[in-house]
């Protein structure tokens, strides 16, 4: 499948600025303790981290989610829908999950197109026909054979670090206050960035998350050949969440970006930083994708 949006080179760059950061804030605590292995170290975290969200992502997502898996029996439509965009993008078909909860949504996880799901919530089956959930699977298969789950993991694991390290450096600034001479203006940069890296690290991390919607939504109409589909469906979506949004959590709050969108709904700053671009938007470019508009 060619690569339309150059995701390689927009993986790189946005995830670059990510380990940029990481790096960044590593080598100011090594400056500001004058010594050099904490930039080993957080950068030995940074990778590790990394690794371990991209290998349980799917646990990780799933189990946050109370998530069950959808027997055929049970969801025959899900698996026949599933199934058939699968072979017609010529790729493995993920397995199939539903998630109980009335806010109606949907998402893909795992490691790589042999290890992914594509799960679902009660809600959503609730709402949408099956021409609108269809386009729903489409958008979310692409995620999933786009490889936009490796990024988002990557890019949510090193985001964390990235605050944890600058909660750290708060540590190192407060106990280094009292040093004479150059040190205080490693004391200094060490508070700036401990203040400017995780917001820094959100900002990477919301255009990684933005970007990848609005391919999906391209890639996936362009899949199930019905981009109107979709765009009904985002209407749907959007008045739903408005009246069932689902409660935030630890737990759900990492899953909320890759969702088909935005769960939560709140006051008008949260939106400024919601981890999906404006549904108006994205409806907006499918209906111009049909000849709509």
């Amino acid at each position: 499948m060619p690569d339309r949006h150059f995701n390689g080179l927009k993986t790189a760059l946005l995830l670059g600025g990510m380990w940029f950061l990481l790096l960044l804030v590593g080598g100011l605590i090594a400056g500001g303790t004058r010594n050099s292995i904490w930039l080993w170290i957080f950068a030995g975290i940074g990778l590790a981290s990394t690794l371990w969200s991209y290998w349980n992502s799917a646990t990780l997502a799933l189990r946050s989610m109370n998530a069950r898996p959808a027997s055929p029996t049970e969801y025959p439509q899900l698996h026949a829908i599933v199934n058939e965009l699968a072979s017609r993008a010529g790729q493995v078909a993920p397995t199939v999950w539903v998630a109980p909860t009335r806010t109606p949504n949907a998402f893909a996880t795992g490691r790589n197109p042999q290890n992914a799901a594509v799960c679902c919530t009660e809600g959503i089956l609730e709402i949408l026909g099956e021409r609108e959930l269809r386009a729903v699977l489409g958008h979310e298969l692409m995620h999933v054979y786009n490889r936009d789950i490796l990024t988002s993991s990557i890019a949510a694991a090193m985001a964390g670090i990235i605050t944890s390290i600058a909660q750290v450096m708060f540590f190192f600034g407060g106990a280094g206050r009292n040093n004479e001479g150059g040190n205080v203006l490693s004391v200094i940069g060490m508070l700036v960035a401990a203040l400017v890296a995780p917001f820094a690290a959100m900002l990477i991390q919301f255009s990684i998350s933005r970007t990848r919607e609005y391919d999906a939504d391209e890639d996936g109409a362009r899949l199930t050949a019905d981009p109107l589909a979709l765009a009904s469906a985002l209407k749907k979506l959007e008045r739903a969440t408005d009246h069932v949004p689902m409660e935030p959590t630890p737990a759900n709050q990492n899953v909320a970006a890759m969702m088909i969108a935005n769960p939560f709904r709140g006051a008008s700053l949260t939106r400024l930083f919601a981890t999906h671009p404006p549904m108006e938007d994205r409806i907006a470019r499918l209906e111009r994708m049909a000849g709509y508009r």
